[in-house]
């Protein structure tokens, strides 16, 4: 699911960035101008994916968004989890901010709302989301450092762009006022985004890591990039075999795609189901005066010879 826009005034148009205003009391050198350079292209590549296009116009079905929020609790869980054992590693430990960042909780209370109190045992990770925990994992516990890249990639996004996604979801899904399902965009103890993001950065830049350290980490948040594209490109695969859903009142939506009339539902009531489909055309049939005449009569006689046969 992508995390990050630009300008919340911007609507459909906004594209995903991380980086609201230039700062000029950064360095080219600093790690937080090496990532948000060295990160361009992976940016890029990122809002172009059809899943966020989609999602950002509003175009994002239900039952995919409650998966998206289904690879996001893996992902959370992972990286907080590592985050949580390397607290002290001072590679690491200036950018702990449990109180304030932590999703896992959020997203927990997310999906008890749209899977109900048993969700844990209705969800299981995807293979997409799975490489990306098993690459979290694997940094965690192997090259701390590089946690950076994740954290960065996720909670700097979250930060700038989850109100305007936020409000999509809630319009396009109907969501409640209340912030139901949608609690993974809200940092309740983050009282001004713009300014806590300039304090991550300033903690990012203030890291004792060498040239190549830092190249390490524009690297991993590149690589943390294509997980995420990886993510979203299944759920993209997955939406388009949800090509329904089911309006409040039972009945299926046309997707919009190819002619309406060969859709069963809207065929049928506007009497244009292609004669190629037997069950239409025996319903459509059945449907003649005469021929429901005949189906009564046949009925009638059918039923007086079992009360025969039972008597």
């Amino acid at each position: 699911m992508p995390s990050a826009l630009e300008s919340p005034e911007g609507g459909d148009e906004d594209i995903l960035r991380h980086e609201e205003v230039e700062d000029n009391a950064v360095s080219p050198m600093d790690l937080s101008e090496l990532l948000k350079e060295g990160t361009r292209e992976s940016h890029d590549r990122a809002e172009n994916t059809q899943f966020v296009k989609d999602f950002l116009k509003g175009r994002i079905k239900k039952e995919l968004f409650k998966l998206a929020t289904v690879a996001l609790y893996f992902t959370y869980s992972a990286l907080e989890e590592e985050m949580d054992r390397n607290k002290d590693n001072p590679v690491f430990a200036p950018l702990y901010f449990p109180v304030e960042l932590h999703r896992r909780e959020a997203l927990a209370k997310d999906l008890k709302y749209f899977y109900g109190e048993d969700w844990k045992e209705k969800i299981q990770c995807s293979e997409a989301a799975q490489q990306y925990v098993d690459r979290i994992h694997h940094v965690g516990q192997h090259e701390p450092e590089l946690l950076v890249a994740h954290a960065y990639t996720r909670y700097m996004g979250d930060l700038s762009g989850g109100q305007v996604l936020k409000k999509v979801a809630q319009r396009a899904l109907k969501l409640p006022s209340t912030e139901e399902g949608i609690q993974f965009y809200v940092f309740d103890n983050i009282s001004n985004a713009q300014q806590f993001k300039q304090l991550y950065r300033a903690r990012m830049n203030a890291l004792d890591l060498d040239k190549n350290t830092k190249e390490r980490i524009v690297e991993e948040a590149n690589k943390a990039f294509r997980f995420n594209m990886q993510v979203f490109d299944e759920l993209d695969r997955i939406g388009r075999s949800l090509a329904e859903e089911a309006q409040d009142g039972g009945f299926p939506v046309h997707d919009g795609k190819g002619d309406i009339r060969k859709c069963p539902y809207y065929a049928d009531k506007l009497g244009t189901v292609s004669p190629g489909c037997p069950f239409h055309a025996a319903l459509g049939l059945a449907r003649q005066p005469m021929v429901q005449l005949v189906l009564a009569a046949c009925m009638a006689l059918a039923a007086g010879a079992a009360a025969w046969y039972i008597l």
